[in-house]
């Protein structure tokens, strides 16, 4: 996350663009997604920004250190109201994600994360993206393929090539189009 931020600000600041495209891989909590499939993530939060008390986790909003609605967030997401438009793009299943440091692994931070965010995938840095191109007024669109589903790890089920060579594709398209 922290890498994203800093070059994509970097980049940002350097030069002007009318378009920014987050092109990666992710897991995926949502049973309905394919593996492979290529998902428009028009939705994120940093999902471990907060601080814990006992058993409960506190977002930075529950802390009162930021209002749920101070820009960029709304309702304490960070949520891509104005995509590029493209054909290609509109027609990917929108989803709800959460950007963390340490992918989730085990039985029980899954089912908490769940509870806590009701997010559909995971990246390691797709808030840090959007949050960065909407400080910056960059139109941008975070697009993931689903490279493994959200589970005790099992590096053996994932399809990360196939995952790739269909984000490419959905990324030449998208390009191509707008």
């Amino acid at each position: 996350m922290v890498a994203t931020a800093a070059w994509c600000s970097q980049m940002l600041t350097e030069n002007r663009y009318d378009l920014a495209l987050d092109l990666g891989v992710c897991g995926s909590f949502d049973r309905e997604i394919e593996l492979a499939q290529v998902v428009h993530v028009t939705s994120d939060c940093i999902a471990e920004l907060g601080a814990e008390d006992d058993q409960n986790f506190l977002t930075v909003q529950d802390l009162g250190l930021a209002d749920a609605n101070e820009f960029p967030f709304t309702e304490g997401r960070l949520i891509n109201a104005s995509p590029p438009i493209s054909t290609t793009l509109s027609a990917l299943t929108a989803v709800a994600g959460i950007t963390v440091n340490t992918v989730h692994g085990s039985e029980q931070s899954i089912a908490t994360v769940k509870r806590r965010f009701q997010p559909q995938v995971e990246s390691m840095e797709g808030a840090a993206f959007m949050y960065t191109c909407m400080i910056h007024r960059v139109p941008f669109a975070q697009i993931r393929a689903v490279s493994n589903l959200v589970e005790k790890q099992n590096r053996n089920a994932w399809q990360l090539s196939d995952a790739i060579r269909n984000l490419t594709e959905m990324g030449l398209r998208i390009l191509e189009e707008v």
